[in-house]
């Protein structure tokens, strides 16, 4: 499986609503399933569910898996293990829209996914609780040393190798990194596209 995929605006557009986009990270987690498994999981119907699985093949992100299934069983697997977006090579005010719409639907989730692992919390043995964290770091910095950093953290989190512990468990590291809001006032003098 390909590791990353960069998709069009257009694509994106399938992206931006949040039963895709949990559906494709659990086939991108937990492997391939069918329609009514993901229903299961995401407390939707089957037909909701086939529906957007149909979507998200057209635009490329899942397909079949030949090698599971029946005739009345339809498996589908993810065709990538993550998805990167350039909010920055956009090129017109719709196109900036649509990756905008993405970027809301990638925060619902991850406040979905804080909401539960704090709930989850006190059910975890006391090692995982001590593994996990709930912080931030408030820094000064330049917006090419914010760069910097940002491009460090994703580097080294995306080459840290898996562990084959049997004992090992997915664990979530989101990388939130942005001016602090209202820290930066808007300024008049940009033009439209910038």
């Amino acid at each position: 499986m390909p590791d990353s995929v960069s998709p069009s605006p257009h694509q994106l557009r399938a992206l931006a609503h949040p039963a895709r986009l949990r559906m494709l990270g659990l086939l991108r987690v937990n492997g391939p399933q069918t329609a009514s498994s993901l229903a299961q999981q995401l407390g939707l119907n089957t037909g909701a569910t086939s529906y957007h699985l149909r979507q998200l093949a057209q635009h490329g992100f899942i397909e079949d898996d030949p090698d599971r299934g029946s005739g009345r069983e339809r498996w589908w697997r993810a065709k990538h293990t993550s998805t990167t977006v350039d909010a920055e090579e956009v090129s017109s005010p719709e196109e900036r829209d649509q990756v905008e719409a993405y970027l809301q639907t990638v925060v619902t989730i991850y406040q979905q996914q804080l909401q539960r692992a704090v709930e989850e919390r006190p059910l975890l043995p006391a090692q995982w609780r001590r593994a996990s964290t709930f912080s931030d770091f408030h820094h000064r910095m330049t917006p090419e040393h914010a760069e910097e950093l940002t491009a460090k953290l994703e580097e080294w989190l995306s080459g840290l190798p898996e562990d084959d512990d049997p004992t090992a468990e997915r664990f979530v590291v989101q990388v939130n990194a942005f001016p602090y809001p209202g820290a930066i006032a808007p300024r008049d003098d940009l033009p439209e596209d910038d």
